[in-house]
């Protein structure tokens, strides 16, 4: 005996409307997230913008403080100096060795040592993180780090002097120690059962699947490597081998300074409008090159911090 059980009546079935609706308290909150985010936007592009607008406009009116987010008096006769000064090239082409140089030297030993230091089979493991940590407290001081370089080194007047020393970043390397030890010790073993050594697992599985967090080192040691100028000042002495960032605090310190002579800024308007030009010129290549990577950015950085 089969019991038929009826079909409903799909037309009679009746959809009724969603009864949730949001609190004003909600809303409130919403309304209120939304012009906070926006003022939080504001306040952090104003700089940049205005930045620019100083960049495209005439002393007068960067004088008076009439330039905000639009250029006034619009002029390129800075751009026109700064460009058109050879060393200025010299020294940009001297950033982007600096750069591209030291960031391979600096993700080479971070990838490297994190590597090493993930493995809890490594012996002396805790002593060697224990150094790294206590290096991030303590330093030798700036005369005793100019004397090692400049001196016992022989590292003064070379690029060596700029992208040793700083090579690597014991807060990269410790977010990237955290990634490593949370990678699955299924690959490595099958990788291991398959004939791989240790280099071979580290080169072949380990760095390709780590392309999130290798591409936010990158865009780390990049960074620093782009903006540093403290080293080359301390460490070179001669022009045709300062990096932009020091043109352009030299440049500035000739503007602003009537004291001192330099060959572009003596022919450049005022320090303001050369301080834009020069600092917009030097940020534009990271502004191009970081949406690149953007998409990497927050997931290697979460991905490595998941443990201390």
């Amino acid at each position: 005996m089969v019991i038929e059980t009826p079909t409903p009546d799909l037309a009679a079935v009746r959809t009724e409307p969603s009864t949730i609706r949001e609190s004003t308290g909600y809303r409130t909150f919403r309304v209120a997230n939304v012009v906070v985010l926006l003022v939080v936007c504001a306040v952090t592009l104003y700089p940049f913008v205005n930045l620019v607008a100083k960049a495209f406009s005439s002393e007068g009116f960067i004088a008076a403080g009439e330039v905000n987010v639009l250029p006034r008096g619009f002029n390129l006769e800075t751009f026109k100096v700064v460009l058109g000064d050879s060393l200025f090239w010299t020294n940009y082409r001297n950033t982007v060795v600096y750069t591209v140089v030291g960031t391979v030297i600096s993700m080479a030993l971070t990838t490297t040592f994190a590597y090493a230091l993930s493995r809890r089979e490594l012996k002396g493991r805790t002593f060697f993180i224990g150094i790294a940590v206590f290096t991030m407290f303590f330093s030798g001081g700036l005369i005793p780090n100019y004397i090692l370089v400049a001196d016992l080194l022989g590292m003064r007047n070379s690029m060596w002097a700029i992208v040793v020393p700083t090579a690597i970043s014991v807060f990269n390397l410790l977010v990237m120690k955290s990634f490593f030890e949370n990678f699955p010790t299924e690959l490595e073993e099958a990788a291991a059962i398959d004939g791989l050594t240790t280099y071979g697992i580290f080169f072949r599985i380990v760095l390709p699947l780590s392309k999130a967090v290798l591409a936010t080192m990158t865009l780390f040691y990049a960074v620093s490597q782009w903006n540093s100028w403290f080293s080359a000042f301390l460490y070179l002495d001669q022009k045709e081998m300062f990096p932009v960032t020091v043109y352009l605090r030299n440049l500035i310190a000739a503007a602003t300074n009537p004291g001192v002579g330099s060959g572009a800024a003596e022919a450049v308007q005022i320090g303001a409008n050369i301080q834009s030009v020069t600092m917009l010129l030097t940020v534009l290549p990271i502004i191009c090159f970081y949406p690149f990577i953007q998409r990497y950015f927050v997931s290697g950085v979460m991905l490595g911090s998941v443990k201390g």
